[in-house]
């Protein structure tokens, strides 16, 4: 028959193994992401970085970025587990079973005269007459008395060796892991244990479904809402000027749910005074366009306002309810901007090709964030055709300071990377009057700032040439190099608040058509994945040509050699458009950095279609070549219909020129912000 025992470790046991289920593999996989995810990381270690606070390892900084609510669950669900296991322990001592040897100390077959000793010895120290300790008397009773009349009385023995007890067969007991009051039918809790039941196995799981269906409705995997999307999708224009994305990316329906308070309006329209100049009002009729300003939905001109605090580097008079809000909207910011990066390129048209112009206008967009420039900063000024924006990230300058050094014929950002350290360190001690600890951290930025250079190869499988209807797969190999040669490392980013990834977007692209043909988000900091991603593709690409097992082996170990020595593999396929000459440009953006972005030019032929099998057969007569690529002389004219608004017309001679043959470009590098891509007038 079967019985609780509210005493036995039934129950404990039970709540042990439903907490140890789910808690451990969780503690596991929260203790390997912490271990791969920052261990080689190397963060600015300027002065301005250090003053931020962002980096800061002090114990109270630790204990904070520790003490979240899900750590602290964690570890205090481990300690109930231990307690649990002590508990158990020693609930397992008390049941352990009857032996009579090992109560009197003996060995296993002791003789008579032997056990006589051990039971008198046992008897002085634990009987009634020699030890009035009310325990000394039960231990003596139930165990000593027990054991001996065991192994001394033959009756005792013989159930000893037949049942395992002296007494004889003991009643066989069933325990159900629950404490007695929840199977006492009968006493007041009596329907606690079916509610227990219909909890755990129906509500429980019940609610959890209902939280991760509506989560799974409301957001992406990549944690934006899906309403947001919609909006990025349908506000998205191929025409739209990178001044214009500001307010396509202000409509993310996590923007709107920012509160808005009757405190806020004074705060906000002290910060409108501020940063009005960065709002392209037309200021011959100010007044109105002030007016349409503040007619905008609350949480868009709210939004819109700390988005131009951060790019003037006015966050510092923010109210303490303006910070929060603050802190909130750039916290968001680059995951919303990935997401209006993918709406920006993503197939649009038949031939699946998506827009280059608003998405050169999204990368401007996010590194100003990131960098806290103004986007007035790009327009051309000083000499420069990039403007001061790339200056203007460096520490301790200013447009002063830019205007100073322009006077020594430094003009652009390339000027003053070429020089030599001791060049720069007269230039901006004498010049600019930077003091030489000044000097040093900007010497320190300029060492974190990635030089990328791409190789590229456009081929189609077991194919001569390319035709048109061909699937044209891309071969990419993204190198990036440092001075201070780390790989994997945070930008320099003082105002920004938060820990940011560089990351680089590379896009094969028509400027003449607007078109992007293939696009493709690269990181330089997981090189273990990378490691895989490359193998991996490698060894599909030779399989399918047909090579051998040595060549594939030789193949691999070339592209991990790369991957490991600061190189991306980009791998993307397109369909090859209509029969004729096309000239593309590869962009290789950076998303944190200003003035690092690379582009290289590759002229692509398509032929008529001559072949006909597994590829779309198209039944047109004509000549065909011998190759798909021809080599490249100079860059059309069409190219300049996309430079961007903040870029200066004098720089469109400024292309670089790839080295091209059969497919291949060899990419230099060639000096091409994100703004050289392209703006009309919207």
């Amino acid at each position: 028959m079967a019985a609780s025992e509210e005493t036995s470790a039934l129950f404990p046991i039970f709540i042990l193994t439903i907490m140890a289920l789910p808690l451990v593999p969780y503690t596991i996989l929260k203790l390997c992401r912490a271990a791969s995810k920052t261990t080689k990381i190397t963060h600015c270690q300027c002065s301005t970085c250090s003053r931020s606070g962002k980096y800061r390892k002090s114990i109270f900084k630790r204990i904070s970025n520790f003490s979240t609510c899900s750590n602290i669950t964690l570890v205090l669900l481990w300690v109930v587990m231990v307690f649990l296991v002590y508990y158990i322990k020693q609930m397992s001592r008390e049941g352990q079973p009857f032996e009579p040897f090992s109560i009197l100390g003996l060995e296993t077959g002791a003789s008579d005269s032997e056990i006589k000793k051990a039971y008198r010895r046992l008897s002085i120290q634990y009987h009634p007459d020699k030890n009035p300790d009310p325990e000394a008397h039960k231990y003596f009773v139930e165990f000593i008395s027990k054991a001996y009349q065991a192994l001394t009385d033959p009756t005792s023995r013989e159930n000893f060796e037949k049942y395992g007890h002296p007494d004889g067969r003991q009643g066989f007991q069933m325990g159900i892991a629950l404490p007695q009051f929840l199977l006492n039918i009968d006493g007041p809790s009596g329907g606690l244990l079916l509610l227990g039941i219909v909890g755990v196995c129906i509500l429980l799981p019940l609610m959890m479904a209902v939280i991760y269906l509506s989560r799974s409705s409301k957001y992406t995997g990549n944690y934006v809402m899906h309403q947001t999307l919609l909006a990025y999708y349908y506000s998205m224009k191929p025409s739209l000027a990178p001044s214009k994305v500001m307010a396509v990316f202000i409509k993310a329906a996590e923007y709107m749910e920012i509160p808005v308070r009757r405190s806020d309006d004074e705060p906000l329209h002290k910060l409108f005074m501020v940063v009005r100049s960065e709002l392209n009002l037309d200021l011959k009729n100010i007044k109105q366009e002030q007016a349409k300003f503040w007619k905008q939905h609350p949480a868009l001109v709210k939004t819109e306002l700390l988005i131009l605090a951060q790019l003037t580097r006015e966050s510092a008079t923010l109210s303490a309810a303006l910070e929060g809000d603050f802190k909130h909207v750039l916290e968001l910011a680059p995951r919303l901007l990935e997401e209006l990066m993918k709406m920006a390129v993503i197939p649009r048209n038949p031939q699946g090709h998506g827009w280059l112009r608003p998405a050169i206008g999204v990368v401007e967009l996010s590194q100003s964030i990131i960098q806290a420039v103004p986007l007035g900063a790009r327009k051309a000024a000083g000499g420069s055709p990039d403007g001061i924006a790339p200056f203007l990230q460096l520490p301790h300058f200013s447009e002063a300071v830019v205007k100073k050094i322009s006077r020594k014929k430094v003009r652009t950002f390339q000027d003053l990377q070429d020089m030599t350290p001791q060049e720069r360190a007269e230039l901006l001690t004498q010049t600019a009057g930077l003091s030489s600890a000044e000097v040093l951290d900007v010497e320190v930025v300029l060492e974190m700032m990635p030089s990328i250079t791409t190789e590229i190869t456009c081929e189609t499988e077991g194919e001569e040439g390319i035709q048109e209807g061909d699937i044209v797969t891309m071969y990419a190999w993204v190198s990036l190099k440092r001075g201070n040669g780390l790989m994997g490392a945070l930008p320099h980013a003082p105002y920004y608040p938060f820990h940011k990834e560089e990351s680089f977007w590379l896009l094969l692209a028509d400027p003449s058509s607007n078109d992007v043909w293939m696009y493709q988000k690269v990181s330089f900091m997981d090189e273990a994945a990378a490691v895989a991603a490359a193998s991996k593709a490698i060894q599909e690409t030779k399989e399918g040509s047909g090579a051998s097992v040595k060549e594939i082996g030789a193949a691999m170990r070339e592209a991990v050699e790369k991957v490991r020595n600061g190189s991306r593999l980009v791998m993307g396929k397109f369909q090859a458009p209509a029969e004729g000459n096309y000239n593309l440009i590869s962009y290789c953006l950076c998303d944190a950095w200003i003035g690092c972005d690379k582009k290289a030019s590759l002229k692509l032929k398509v032929l008529k279609r001559s072949r006909a099998g597994s590829r779309p057969t198209m039944p047109e007569d004509g000549p065909t070549g011998d190759d798909g690529v021809e080599e490249e002389e100079e860059e059309e004219e069409g190219y300049n219909d996309y430079e961007s608004e903040y870029s200066d017309d004098d720089d469109n001679g400024q292309k670089s020129k790839g080295k091209l043959a059969n497919g291949t470009e060899q990419g230099k590098e060639a000096d091409s912000s994100a703004e050289d891509s392209g703006t009309d007038e919207e």
